[in-house]
């Protein structure tokens, strides 16, 4: 399928979602909102996906909110209270885009370079794994516009870094560079060009590509279970995540394989029947 805003490939388990709009720095168009979720709903229900690359085209990784977005006679009209309302709906439905991230059942990994900002940010913060180049910069950059940041930032990057460093970046506006992030958490690693952390994150996706898928979907439902819930209810949960998914036939897989020094061949995921199971 073609697609205005994204170039996706699937290889070996390993889907790669490319933003292609590098003339407007990848920024999310209405385009954008539309196709993203289409996408992650495919490569969702598919069940031969094991791990995802999300990357951009050209010197910038993306720089947010689309400023069109912003320009639509809907938003010119909402001058009051009543009229507003509509917008806990338009929110809720941005925010849900990038929630997908998180409900997908293989981890996504996100390849930085340039300006990550805004939207950009939020989006990345619900990533499984984030890698950025040396001149990969962050901001949370709707403070700078008049607004705050409303699609992830302010709730994910705290469980990521330091709160007060997250509160510097949302009071100031002031951009956080590669080195920084590296520091606070935000990104796993730091790469001295695009090309190579390219190479890097696709020898990592390959990686998780090569383990049991369904182990893989476990563990990242086992992920975001805790952070939501305290540590009894998350054990609890972990019991029974594990008494349902435990696969001998993988276990034995990575056995057999030792023994012959042969890696391991594990079995796709089926399908999805009645699209992505999210967890509360």
């Amino acid at each position: 399928m073609n697609y205005k805003c994204f170039e996706v490939q699937k290889v070996d388990g390993v889907a790669h979602v490319n933003m292609c709009r590098p003339q407007k720095a990848n920024s999310m168009n209405e385009d954008f909102w539309r196709e993203l979720p289409e996408i992650l709903e495919m490569l969702d229900r598919a069940g031969d996906v094991r791990v995802c690359i999300l990357s951009a085209t050209g010197k910038n990784f993306s720089g947010g909110m689309d400023l069109s977005f912003f320009a639509k006679p809907e938003f010119a009209m909402l001058n009051n209270a009543r009229k507003r309302e509509v917008l806990i709906d338009v929110v809720a439905k941005l925010q849900g885009v990038f929630n997908r991230f998180e409900s997908v059942r293989f981890p996504v990994i996100a390849a930085i370079q340039g300006a990550c900002v805004g939207g950009a940010l939020d989006m990345i913060a619900a990533c499984d794994l984030r890698y950025a180049s040396i001149d990969a910069k962050f901001s949370i950059e709707e403070i700078n516009i008049g607004m705050m940041a409303d699609l992830g930032s302010l709730q994910r990057l705290p469980l990521l870094m330091p709160e007060g460093v997250v509160r510097e970046m949302a009071y100031t506006g002031q951009k956080m560079d590669a080195k920084r992030a590296l520091e606070h958490g935000l990104v796993n690693q730091v790469f001295e060009d695009q090309d190579d952390m390219m190479r890097a994150v696709l020898g990592i996706a390959q990686k998780i590509a090569s383990k049991s898928p369904l182990a893989i979907s476990a563990t990242k439902k086992a992920f975001n279970y805790s952070r939501n819930h305290g540590l009894r209810d998350a054990l609890e949960y972990m019991g029974l995540l594990q008494a349902s998914t435990l696969e001998p036939a993988d276990i034995g897989a990575v056995m057999k394989g030792k023994a012959s020094k042969v890696e391991a061949v594990f079995e796709n995921l089926p399908p999805l029947l009645m699209g992505q199971a999210k967890v509360k």
